[in-house]
């Protein structure tokens, strides 16, 4: 699905060069849980900008469900975020003049769906995640967490074949960040490909297997504990 092949991305500074990624070779099958994991700097946000067809590698092949994603241009990439991938971000990105209903709904109306079937698809979506009693209901009212549950519900809208989640525990406190982990765990069990982004060991630790980024290039790719202890299946 995912398969990242001795990708670099370079930046020039002035005489210098930065490699924000150094040669990554990286293969993420269908229905995987996989924590990139990596502190500030170490190109785990270059990933999976990448990875989310937000940018395109200096050099080397990255393929997104067969589709050769690293030479395309932006109204491509666009079309390929839009129809493919499903984003949960750490500060939500809702738009506090939209109901629930009309925040989940909004990537539907750029995929062209009609009214009805956008309404469908996103009271669908809000049930999966406990919120269909609150569609009328703005962001500001409600908690940090109910608020990710949005985004995710957002993210499920378009019945995305990759859900990319960037530190979706990053603005939560640790109770409602491990709930939120539970719900994609969930998901994943459910058939979802799920790619988290984490600086946070123990966030990660929560996914089936574990991609560490160190400087640009993988330095560990392994099952995490919970796998390797018969946790998770």
């Amino acid at each position: 699905m995912i398969d990242l092949k001795d990708i670099y991305k370079i930046y020039v500074d002035g005489d210098s060069e930065i490699r924000a990624l150094d040669g990554v070779s990286l293969h993420i099958d269908k229905g995987e849980f996989v924590a990139i994991v990596g502190q500030s700097g170490s190109g785990k946000s270059t990933c999976m900008n990448i990875i989310g067809c937000l940018d395109v590698p200096t050099s080397g092949t990255y393929k997104l469900n067969g589709i050769d994603a690293s030479t395309l241009t932006e109204d491509e990439q666009a079309q390929i975020r839009n129809q493919t991938l499903g984003f949960i971000f750490q500060q939500y990105n809702l738009i506090p003049k939209l109901n629930l209903l009309e925040n989940v709904e909004l990537p539907l109306i750029y995929r062209g769906y009609p009214q009805k079937k956008r309404h469908e698809l996103a009271i669908k979506s809000l049930e999966r995640v406990g919120l269909v009693d609150r569609i009328k209901k703005f962001p500001s009212q409600l908690s940090g967490g109910q608020q990710q549950r949005v985004s995710i519900a957002r993210a499920l809208a378009g019945n995305p074949s990759v859900i990319l989640a960037d530190e979706p525990t990053g603005a939560l406190d640790s109770k409602t960040g491990l709930e939120v982990l539970k719900f994609l765990k969930q998901l994943n069990k459910e058939g979802n490909t799920i790619v988290l982004i984490t600086h946070d060991n123990g966030i990660a630790e929560q996914a089936k297997r574990i991609v560490r980024i160190q400087d640009g290039k993988i330095i560990e790719d392994r099952p995490s504990q919970s796998v390797q202890q018969g946790g998770l299946q």
